[in-house]
């Protein structure tokens, strides 16, 4: 069995350790405890390991968030996996910061990358792990704050909580999206 497992984020430094790039930090998460490495490849990094008997693809597309969808059409066609083997690691403005939430499918929410992976693939129906980063910010200013950087509270909670995802990731892939929501959706 196949997976393709994608962390959405905006490539370049001025991006690097925003929230709207907590997909990067999970999947960078994810190949760092299988040690394991990624490669620039076409349309992103790519990472290639085993997880028991399963084959894990991680993917960081280099396309821009709003872009996503190229990508991954790209590399579930490439590797021959089937949409129900895909997850997508993405921030969620209507989550607290650090809660988790797998979901099998579902809109975008208003996030730009799942909607334009939703256009290109002319489906919902593909499982996400939505990573908290909460809505702390004054009207009008939510563009500042999904740029910004975590605060050292949270930076100092962030370990936990990428072990989490980990742990949400690898059952995802060994025992499927219901039995894993199951037991870590309510954590």
């Amino acid at each position: 069995m196949k997976y393709l497992i994608v962390g959405l984020g905006n490539i370049g430094s001025e991006y690097l350790g925003t929230r709207h790039n907590i997909g990067f930090r999970i999947v960078n998460s994810l190949v760092e405890d299988a040690g394991a490495m990624f490669t620039e490849e076409r349309y992103g990094a790519i990472c290639r390991f085993r997880i028991k008997n399963r084959e894990v693809t991680v993917l960081k597309p280099n396309t821009f968030m709003n872009l996503s969808g190229h990508a991954v059409r790209y590399w579930l066609q490439k590797e021959n996996i089937p949409v129900e083997n895909l997850l997508i690691v993405v921030d969620d403005l209507a989550l607290p910061f650090g809660t988790l939430r797998l979901k099998p499918k579902g809109s975008d929410a208003g996030h730009n990358g799942l909607r334009n992976i939703q256009e290109i693939l002319g489906t919902q129906e593909y499982a996400r792990l939505r990573f908290g980063i909460g809505d702390n910010f004054p009207r009008g200013r939510q563009v500042e704050y999904v740029l910004g950087q975590f605060t050292p509270e949270e930076l100092a909670e962030m370990p936990e909580k990428q072990k989490q995802a980990i742990e949400i990731m690898r059952s995802f892939c060994l025992a499927g999206v219901q039995t894993t929501m199951n037991q870590f959706n309510n954590k």
